[in-house]
């Protein structure tokens, strides 16, 4: 333990956030939290560092990116009741992607003569973690200096114990701004250790690798690796047996032009194999089921004789309120362990199992995968050269020409029918920290957050920003220059809530009425949005708006250069195939 310095209640928790090594806090400012922020700028010596933002949201955003992309907590900070409604989603969105985020905010006076007329009143709610309880993995609000101290510990502990998710500290303003009587003592955090994940037993693993080994089509379906020592055990892993991957596409979990990457071919592999093995599945049954677009509901295309195993700690995370789990599917094998711990030995054990007979299945198996994969492949590039329109395979084609020579990660999310994982080559856990998880007016935010992560890294941030998305929260845009953030954006703008235009479509041709008015209260016309001039606006380099496929390439050339002088750019690709 060491003895504080701190004078007054929130220098303590700035002593606390300090011991945990936050580097930033993003943060909206709010007087519920007045104390707080004084610490930040008077007490806390510039750590963690402020990424000041104009909404919540963002803020949450920042926060969600951030920690996928550095692979440890980041603290966000929010105004109380009003601040913290406006950062509900992003919260949510964040409890989704399994995202250690730590999020304080301030309340109070909860002693009810100490309030300020009015002002004090609103901002205080009996308890103002109900807001957000029901999907985050713990919350408090604690009345003493030294109950702060235990719940800063708890709250670091439960976001990174797996799953991973947000947590929420609220601080009652009271405490905040109490002067200190005596000196207090800040605990060394290296005396509460990790909380050790489970491993799967020698028994399990056997098991495993037992029925991996007798498979005749033996498949992986995968999520939620992303980091290099887990993608190179799976790599082993399936090259080994010849076993097909599917690759769910939160964070890096394969890589991209591996032979036995089949990801694109998901349904007719899952029909095929009699083994699989889940990795990390959040929802099995959409894994193994195919879903009809006009009436909902799932038809499973597993075989009714196939064996799945399932590696997993889903069911620690699971809550009553946010059903995100999906429906419940029948399994041979479930292995309740952390799959970072059981890939390395699982791999090695399958290899020190195997022989020629193995050796020259996995061979067959491979060149298999790669006939298949190679008819999908040329459909692709095909797609992608097409310079006749702007689709989202061109746009993604000659984002990668310019990019692949760099050191380069795609932050926060592909586009959408994953034309990136589909035309780039990803090798690396780096190269990729971003989810499918795209809650509208995070996808900024998230970047923001990830290349904070990758700061002194050298590497180039690439974005892809969909228009819907970010006239949700437009003002990270300012967050972004003011942190001079070397991120190239590329726009994917349809001029249209795209998703929600096709949901429409079908509607309309279950129903027998007109298609062509599927865009009405969807399609973002009249007028269109000039993202460039947006950006230009918050003194970011604006490209555009593209609507000509030849001026892409310069366009994008022009906006790498500011990128790579250690600037934002953001270039407008008007992508109108979503009409």
């Amino acid at each position: 333990m060491a003895v504080s310095n701190a004078g007054w209640g929130s220098d303590i928790i700035i002593d606390m956030l300090q011991a945990l090594g936050m580097e930033y806090i993003a943060l909206n400012p709010g007087a519920s939290y007045r104390g707080i922020h004084d610490s930040l700028v008077n007490y806390a010596g510039g750590k963690p560092q402020i990424v000041l933002c104009n909404h919540e949201g963002i803020a949450i955003a920042v926060a969600h990116g951030y920690a996928h992309a550095a692979g440890k907590p980041m603290v966000a900070a929010v105004h109380d009741v009003v601040g913290l409604l406006n950062a509900t989603e992003r919260i949510y969105n964040a409890w989704l992607d399994q995202a250690p985020i730590l999020v304080i905010g301030g309340t109070g006076p909860v002693a009810a003569d100490q309030r300020r007329p009015h002002g004090d009143w609103i901002h205080t709610a009996l308890v103002q973690g109900q807001a957000v309880r029901e999907f985050t993995k713990f919350d408090d609000q604690p009345a003493s200096i030294a109950g702060a101290i235990d719940s800063i510990l708890r709250a670091h502990e439960v976001a990174t114990t797996a799953p991973e998710g947000p947590v929420y500290l609220c601080f009652d303003a009271g405490l905040q701004e109490a002067r200190l009587a005596e000196p207090v003592e800040i605990p060394d955090p290296s005396a509460f250790p990790a909380i050790q994940r489970p491993h799967a037993s020698q028994e399990s693993l056997r098991r495993m690798a037992d029925l991996l080994l007798a498979a005749d089509k033996p498949t992986i379906i995968v999520d939620y690796l992303g980091d290099q020592d887990s993608v190179d055990s799976l790599v082993l892993l399936a090259e080994t047996v010849g076993a097909s991957v599917i690759d769910q596409g939160d964070l890096h979990n394969f890589p991209s032009r591996h032979p036995l990457n089949l990801t694109d071919a998901t349904n007719e592999v899952v029909r095929e194999a009699d083994l699989i093995l889940c990795l990390n599945i959040v929802d099995p049954q959409a894994a193994f089921s195919r879903s009809d677009f006009s009436t909902r509901r799932p038809s499973p295309v597993v075989r009714h004789d196939a064996q799945i195993i399932d590696v997993t700690l889903r069911h620690y995370g699971i809550k009553s309120w946010g059903q995100s789990y999906g429906g419940m599917f029948p399994m041979d094998m479930v292995v309740s362990a952390d799959v970072h711990h059981v890939l390395p030995p699982l791999a090695d054990l399958v290899v020190f199992m195997s022989g020629e007979p193995t050796k020259k299945k996995a061979a067959q198996r491979t060149a298999a995968a790669a006939a298949r994969r190679k008819p999908l492949t040329a459909r692709f590039q095909e797609q992608a050269a097409d310079a006749s329109r702007m689709n989202l395979a061109y746009v993604a084609q000659q984002t990668w020409e310019l990019i692949q020579d760099h050191d380069w990660t795609l932050v926060d999310r592909d586009l959408r029918g994953n034309w990136a994982h589909r035309l780039w080559d990803f090798t690396k856990a780096t190269q990729y920290t971003g989810t499918t998880k795209a809650g509208i007016g995070s996808g900024l935010g998230r970047a923001i957050g990830a290349a904070l992560a990758n700061k002194g890294s050298g590497r180039l941030n690439v974005h892809f920003q969909p228009d819907g998305d970010l006239l949700f929260t437009p003002s990270a845009l300012w967050t972004l220059a003011n942190q001079e953030l070397p991120v190239l954006i590329i726009t994917n703008n349809n001029r249209s809530y795209g998703n929600d235009e096709r949901h429409q479509e079908e509607v309309a041709l279950t129903r027998e009425r007109p298609v062509e008015n599927k865009g009405v209260g969807i399609r973002i016309e009249g007028p269109e949005v000039d993202f460039a001039a947006l950006a230009r606006s918050y003194g970011i380099h604006g490209e555009g708006p593209i609507t000509d496929p030849a001026d892409l390439r310069p366009a994008l050339e022009r906006a790498l250069a500011v990128v790579l002088s250690g600037k934002p750019a953001l270039v407008d690709a008007v992508v109108l195939s979503g009409r």
